[in-house]
């Protein structure tokens, strides 16, 4: 019996994202707009790859407590809390998972961020790097699911795995009354 291999961790910095991704970059004047076009991206790839995504938004000049929305089982949404950036939610979150023996990639632009990443032992991926990788992934799952037909060619009937004795009797057992 094959072991399932553990899901990898991704966490993503949800602004540095939008604020290089053009079809995101466009949204920039609808913060809500962006966020959502984004989760919903992140949420297809996520779910196509089999990943846990973890996408992180800065509320630092806010009074909010932490705000965390679970899209679905593998999914989260996190608005950090006050005085908390999203870089320091996801260095301290990306070396919490790597401690836990979790594989964690971290989506981010930012050097800084992406240094203390490495140094906590996850992989990190530039924010245009991974634009590239999610075009592809989308790309390949349009080729794959919309290029093969739906239903079986042929009908699978019970017949065809009956030997002819079998099949005498059923037939029997029908033309009663």
């Amino acid at each position: 019996m094959m072991k399932k291999k553990p899901r990898e961790y991704y966490i993503i910095d949800g602004y540095n994202v939008i604020n290089s991704w053009p079809e995101l970059m466009k949204l920039r004047n609808n913060l809500a707009e962006a966020r959502d076009t984004l989760v919903h991206l992140l949420s297809e790839y996520g779910a196509y790859e089999r990943y846990e995504m973890i996408v992180v938004f800065d509320a630092l000049f806010t009074d909010s407590e932490e705000h965390v929305e679970k899209v679905n089982e593998h999914f989260t949404v996190v608005y950090t809390g006050k005085g908390e950036t999203a870089d320091s939610y996801i260095e301290r979150n990306a070396y919490e998972y790597v401690r836990l023996g979790k594989e964690v990639h971290v989506v981010t632009s930012d050097g800084a961020e992406q240094s203390v990443i490495l140094g906590a032992g996850a992989y990190r991926h530039p924010s245009k790097e991974f634009h590239r990788i999610l075009k592809r992934a989308k790309k390949e799952l349009r080729r794959e699911y919309l290029n093969k037909p739906v239903f079986p060619i042929s009908r699978n009937e019970i017949s065809s795995h009956l030997d002819a004795d079998t099949l005498a009797k059923l037939d029997a057992l029908r033309k009663m009354k």
